[in-house]
């Protein structure tokens, strides 16, 4: 009798706790939720903004704190005419449209695929190209979005110890429509362009996917780079010395669809990434003041 007992005086201390901590358990989610301080981040733009060969990857692991979700849309190939064409613009919008977000801010950077030689690429850059950016900057804002231009990110091509700007009209058009449509600027062509001068030919070619071939590399040297894929001296179609290509074509080399591994002047590796992100988000620090505290520098 003595051990019902103490075994009833035990039922009752411990049910209580456990009924209490059941009911802990339960307990309800707040309908609506909490809301959740949070923005988003849309890239938009071509092969050099994009998952393989471009700043993007680097820019959503390493340059964004947890309260900002960050989505990389660029595809390889692109333009400001056939990223709409092809209905990759459609996606984008949907995604701006979806909301939840505090705000989502959307990265456009075009430039490269919308230079001639790219059949079913490029845009006129005197009247095309700048309608479609402010097409972008207009629908985006129509569609609950904020815009911001990014000038395209620069080749590392050099002739006689000077970056050869072949992508400077393409920028310039895009600052352009930034000073028009009252859209923030990234300003990454000046940027890079600077910093890439500044390192050399030699010391820009361990920003691309693979190593360059010694030869490559022996040209780069001597401050005017040659065409990535130049056979070796020696080699089965080497050209000679005095014909050897100073400039590679680039419409050639940049394809349609995702960049190849190998070595170019236009794509970027890890390390690559890892730069230009940080210039990317420098930058984007001081034309939306507003995202600082949701990037890392």
């Amino acid at each position: 009798m003595r051990f019902s007992s103490l075994l009833l005086a035990s039922c009752l201390v411990v049910g209580p706790f456990v009924a209490a901590s059941g009911a802990q358990a339960q307990t309800p989610v707040p309908n609506p939720p909490p809301h959740f301080n949070a923005i988003k981040i849309v890239l938009v733009g071509d092969s050099t903004t994009a998952v393989q060969g471009g700043w993007g990857p680097s820019f959503c692991a390493k340059h964004v704190t947890s309260f900002a979700a960050c989505i990389n849309l660029a595809r390889g190939g692109r333009s400001s005419g056939n990223y709409r064409t092809e209905g990759s613009w459609a996606l984008a919008l949907n995604e701006i449209k979806s909301g939840g977000f505090n705000d989502t801010y959307v990265l456009v950077q075009f430039g490269h695929n919308d230079q001639p030689g790219k059949p079913g690429r490029s845009t006129d850059l005197a009247v095309e190209f700048p309608a479609n950016l402010k097409a972008y900057v207009d629908e985006i804002r129509a569609a609950g979005g904020k815009p911001v231009l990014v000038t395209p990110l620069t080749r590392r091509q050099f002739k006689d110890g000077k970056l050869v700007d072949d992508l400077g009209p393409w920028a310039e058009a895009t600052r352009k429509v930034a000073a028009e449509t009252g859209a923030p600027l990234v300003d990454l062509h000046a940027d890079s362009s600077a910093a890439v001068q500044a390192m050399g030919a030699a010391e820009a070619a361990r920003f691309a996917q693979t190593p360059p071939p010694a030869h490559v590399l022996e040209a780069a040297r001597t401050g005017t780079t040659i065409a990535a894929g130049t056979p070796a001296p020696g080699a089965s179609g080497a050209p000679t010395a005095a014909a050897a290509p100073n400039v590679q074509n680039n419409a050639a080399v940049e394809p349609m669809g995702q960049a190849k591994l190998s070595f170019d002047y236009t794509h970027l590796g890890e390390t690559g990434a890892d730069y230009f992100a940080t210039i990317v988000t420098a930058d984007l620090a001081k034309a939306v003041p507003a995202l600082r505290r949701f990037l890392i520098p």
